[in-house]
């Protein structure tokens, strides 16, 4: 187990995870006959055909019990540990069916179901490598395997490997053309590429071959609002919501739906959503550990001790603690609130709320799951209520309107360092803009929200400003560009660690007169402005991937302020 920064959910991603149920109807059928033929002890088999009906009836943990005695009985009967592996698996018992699988495919290499399950577990507990050689080995010996051919396409695209997951996808579109989820996987690879208009009619071609098939009606509701066909798309949602057949692709729909009604400003309807993220059954929950009663929206706080943990990325912890000053009035002076949020941000968030106590969380990663825990709470019988960070904002900000005016901000920069990188800024002429342009944690579908650095070049061009680094993580190629294409030198301060040191940094940001950056959409809540910083000026492409005329307008905006002085922030 090893410590790992929790990944943001900015918004609902593309599916493409890993398809096929290893306890379908069909495929336990297939290994009812293989069990009916094995040569074993009666006593065995019985017990295997016993346990073989309890998957049937989906009774997992007894079927797990089941297989497992007859196993005692004959640990060489390798369908006896595929059932297993499969009894364990839908109980969600990862470590289990992954030892069960293992001892499948060690007695049975060459059965191509057994690499295949085995693969599908592994994706799922992000084991890349060892995914990708087990579905090329099912594909070895079953060529053209409508879902080895599907898994092993979405793995190479989690991992960003377009061009090989577009020949793998082709090759089995070629021999089997109706297969709806290969159209629908492939148009998934092709909108990461940028390709939006062909991504549609990939999923259009899924939808005309499946008309219910939900996860294509997902994905193409996803992609039509990325478009600006805002109504189309939710109404596909909806229809994909009705027609999901699975609980993880329910609470991915739902979170879609949340993130596109938020983007447009409807919040009520959004936040009543917005708690599929928190769903087991979600792909990326985060499992907060703690065995006290959950706060929600609507319970009286009045004199009680609520537990808040940070939760999504870094960004989102900053935001949602716009509403702390509200949850604070609400638990009264009798009260207390206490807070888990990364290291990286206690020093700043101790001076910017010195009435809530804080702590660190921890998250963990087992099995392909995350685990988030308050690093310093001892104690829980001293805590009455706990919530996600994100659950104040169904209470507090359920419109536009509840958003306060805050021209200062809510968060308060340490003063003396404010002074320091003013005085160290006094030497850049002009106006003095700090700027990042990307994440260090990119995937799939979360690079999309940056724009490449080359469509920065009207802006790094606008005369009359100085550009401040703003962006952690090695930039030297970025940089170097900057200077060697746009003829810009962008200024890095030195002596402070931009990913670390976020105290420092966001008093670097207020010694600045603007800082450029990037947001997720949905946090715009509909208006042309962000709520949250009510200082801050919100710029947004009109279609997906649409970045030279964004820019475009953020270089004309940053040219007026570099002339006139007019003190908005932008953000990107």
């Amino acid at each position: 187990m090893s410590e790992e920064t929790a990944q943001p959910i900015r918004r609902a991603p593309m599916d493409g995870g890993p398809v096929g149920d290893a306890a379908a109807p069909a495929k336990l059928a297939r290994l009812g006959a293989e069990i009916a033929s094995f040569n074993a002890t009666r006593a065995a088999l019985k017990q295997l055909q016993d346990a073989l009906a309890l998957a049937n009836a989906d009774r997992f943990a007894e079927a797990a019990s089941m297989a497992e005695a007859a196993l005692k009985l004959d640990g060489n009967i390798v369908y006896g540990w595929h059932l297993l592996g499969i009894a364990r698996d839908k109980v969600d018992d990862r470590a289990g069916a992954l030892d069960a699988y293992e001892r499948a495919f060690a007695l049975s290499p060459a059965d191509p179901d057994i690499a295949h399950d085995l693969g599908r577990l592994a994706f799922r507990m992000e084991m890349y490598p060892q995914a990708e050689a087990l579905f090329r080995h099912c594909l070895a010996r079953q060529p053209g395997a409508r879902e080895a051919s599907n898994n092993l396409g979405a793995l190479l695209r989690r991992l960003m490997r377009f061009d090989e997951a577009v020949e793998v996808l082709r090759t089995a579109i070629m021999a089997e053309s109706e297969a709806a989820m290969l159209w629908l996987t492939l148009g998934t690879v092709i909108g990461d590429q940028g390709d939006i208009e062909q991504a549609e009619i990939f999923y259009r071609e899924a939808l005309r071959l499946d008309p219910h098939y939900a996860k294509a009606l997902y994905n193409l509701s996803n992609m039509l609002f990325a478009q600006g066909k805002a109504d189309e798309a939710l109404g596909h949602c909806r229809r994909a919501i009705a027609l999901a057949d699975t609980p993880e692709d329910l609470a991915m729909m739902r979170f879609s739906m949340a993130t596109m009604l938020l983007a447009r400003g409807d919040l009520a309807q959004g936040w009543s959503y917005y708690d599929a993220r928190l769903d087991k059954a979600f792909a990326e929950p985060i499992h907060f550990m703690t065995d006290r009663p959950r706060w929600t929206a609507g319970t009286d706080l009045n004199g009680r001790h609520l537990m808040l943990f940070g939760e999504q990325g870094l960004g989102d912890e900053i935001l949602f603690a716009n509403a702390l000053d509200d949850v604070l009035a609400a638990v009264g002076p009798e009260g207390r609130v206490t807070l888990a949020v990364t290291d990286r941000l206690l020093p700043l968030f101790r001076r910017s709320f010195p009435n809530v106590a804080f702590d660190k969380h921890l998250t963990l990663k087992r099995e392909g799951r995350a685990f988030r825990a308050a690093a310093g709470v001892k104690d829980w019988s001293e805590v009455d209520l706990w919530a996600p960070m994100g659950e104040l904002l169904k209470a507090y900000r359920p419109s536009i309107e509840a958003f306060p005016e805050r021209p200062g901000g809510f968060m308060a920069p340490d003063p003396a360092r404010v002074a320091h990188w003013r005085q160290a800024l006094t030497d850049l002429p002009g106006l003095k803009v700090g700027i990042l342009w990307t994440s260090l944690v990119l995937n799939a579908s979360r690079y999309q929200l940056f724009a490449p650095f080359e469509h920065w070049e009207p802006v790094l061009r606008t005369p009359g400003v100085s550009f401040i680094n703003l962006q952690y993580g090695d930039q030297s190629a970025a940089l170097a560009h900057a200077r060697d294409k746009f003829g810009v030198e962008v200024w890095t301060p030195p002596g402070i660690d931009l990913k670390n040191d976020l105290d420092d940094v966001a008093a670097l940001c207020c010694a600045t007169d603007l800082v450029l950056g990037f947001s997720a959409a949905w946090t715009r809540l509909g208006t042309d402005r962000y709520p949250w910083y009510s200082q801050v000026r919100a710029f947004a492409p009109e279609s997906h991937g649409a970045w030279e005329a964004v820019m475009g307008d953020i270089a004309a905006a940053l040219a007026l302020e570099a002339t006139q002085g007019t003190g908005a922030p932008a953000a990107g």
